[in-house]
């Protein structure tokens, strides 16, 4: 697995999902890792899966142990390409057809495979395979239109959250400009094609680690907090967790496909971390997965979608003792590998009534949390031009601010450092940030009529450096 950063998770390792369905609301899921030394068999997690109501699986592989324990268990099942095959797969139409008759067609009905994962988190693989998942995701498609399988089998590919360029405010999402044409827009579009989703890894936590003196943990853990209102869209988010969903959503809007839907295909919260690791512990993680199974269960969607149920896998079924990394890698399970609950949480609808989500064990040690006072879910921020607005609007905009509004502009003149490059989009950028920051982004100090908004991750306008926009 690779070293998971500020809101991302690398999988590169295997790992099962499993997923739990209310037909009147979303999907609930659980990823079920294998990198451990101490792990039930396949047919006893099977067992459990089924004591737990869960009646669909997610696998990363195409384990034959796993698939057969699969069969006739009444269990759906979701499996994957992994990225060393992609090549392969991408350059072969052979290659792909036989990958799906030894994989699937081999098992299939008997175990119910429903989508096939086509490489995982891609767009990070330090082997750059990115080049190869569209290719191999169509070639994977031929292969099951030849078995009559496309109409009963999807293809998709989780993709990390670090896709993203920009992602608050979440009306401001977009996908990071060198992924766009040559990969965002072709997937994009296959999924539209063959009516399948886009899958995607989201992890609050290492937001809130990395930001806890500027983010709210009720925000981050689904509990009741004041909210936030997008500066954009003027929609209010009352947890982090939708407000990174709708940053997915937006950026495939800003690029016309709204019609694409979404799977969350990993997402948690770790009952233990180093001390580091803030916000990690127990009663957080109980809080975070439980409050999200009952957001859910319940139906409802995000403030930009309302009308669209949640898909979520949450992360992960076991504690798994062989995971490299910090502490929290090897503490994300729901249960021990002896099976034993971490904590208790409703995983199904029937569970919810009067279901409380909390630590089996309320003595065990747990990471000191810090920032729990703030109820600011902002951390470094810029305010940068809104290139869809007018040139108009951006030049009066401008004036303003290097006028009357008092900022200072000295560094966007003729032979300045950010002189280049000379575009009214980057000069207005610099000028609408400098007063911003000069207002200690108060809000409503980045709108500028609609020629602003807000971001957050440094602006960069050829060699000009902005000036850090928090703490």
């Amino acid at each position: 697995m690779v070293s998971r950063a500020f809101y991302l998770l690398g999988s590169a390792i295997v790992f099962l999902s499993a997923i739990v369905v209310s037909d009147a609301a979303g999907s609930v899921g659980i990823n079920y890792g294998r990198v451990a030394s101490n792990l039930p068999s396949p047919e006893k997690v099977v067992e459990l899966l089924k004591s737990q109501g869960i009646n669909k699986v997610k696998l990363y592989d195409t384990d034959a142990t796993v698939l057969t324990a699969l069969a006739n268990s009444g269990i759906s099942v979701a499996v994957a390409l992994p990225n060393e095959l992609l090549a392969s797969t991408a350059r072969d139409q052979s290659a792909a057809d036989n990958w799906v008759q030894s994989n699937i067609t081999k098992f299939y009905p008997q175990t119910k495979i429903e989508a096939i994962a086509v490489g995982n988190e891609v767009f990070v693989d330090p082997k750059n395979t990115t080049k190869y998942l569209v290719p191999a995701m169509k070639n994977i498609h031929a292969s099951l239109v030849k078995s009559k399988l496309d109409s009963s089998i999807k293809i998709s590919s989780p993709i990390a959250f670090s896709a993203l360029q920009n992602s608050y405010p979440s009306s401001a999402g977009s996908f990071k400009q060198e992924l766009i044409e040559p990969v965002i827009k072709p997937m994009l579009d296959f999924l539209k094609q063959t009516g399948s989703y886009l899958m995607v890894n989201a992890y609050p936590f290492f937001a809130y680690s990395a930001n806890s003196d500027q983010i709210s943990l009720d925000y981050a853990l689904f509990k009741d907090n004041p909210g936030v209102v997008d500066s954009g869209s003027g929609l209010k988010y009352s947890s982090l967790f939708e407000a990174q969903i709708d940053a997915v959503f937006a950026a495939m809007s800003a690029l016309q496909y709204d019609d694409v839907k979404m799977v969350v295909t990993e997402t948690g919260w770790p009952s233990m971390g180093d001390e580091n690791e803030i916000g990690a512990g127990e009663e957080n993680a109980a809080s975070y997965n439980g409050n999200l199974v009952r957001k859910v269960l319940s139906g409802s969607g995000t403030p930009l979608r309302p009308q669209d149920p949640l898909n979520v896998y949450l992360f992960a079924l076991f504690n798994e003792n062989q995971k490299p990394g910090p502490t929290s890698e090897r503490n994300y399970g729901l249960f021990y590998p002896d099976e034993q609950k971490v904590y208790n949480i409703p995983l199904a609808q029937e569970k919810l009534k009067g279901g409380q989500s909390t630590p089996v064990n309320k003595n065990t040690s747990q990471i000191p949390v810090a920032g729990e006072v703030s109820k600011t879910p902002v951390g470094q921020t810029w305010c940068v031009a809104n290139g869809k607005a007018s040139k108009e609007k951006l030049q009066a905009a401008l004036y303003y601010a290097c006028g009357e509004g008092g900022a200072d502009c000295n560094a966007i003149q003729p032979g300045a450092t950010c002189y280049n490059p000379k575009s009214l989009e980057a000069h207005a950028s610099y000028a609408f940030n400098n007063y911003y920051q000069k207002k200690m982004r108060a809000a409503g100090t980045c709108q500028f009529g609609g020629a602003a908004y807000v971001v957050s991750q440094r602006p960069a306008y050829g060699n000009c450096e902005f000036p850090a926009g928090g703490n």
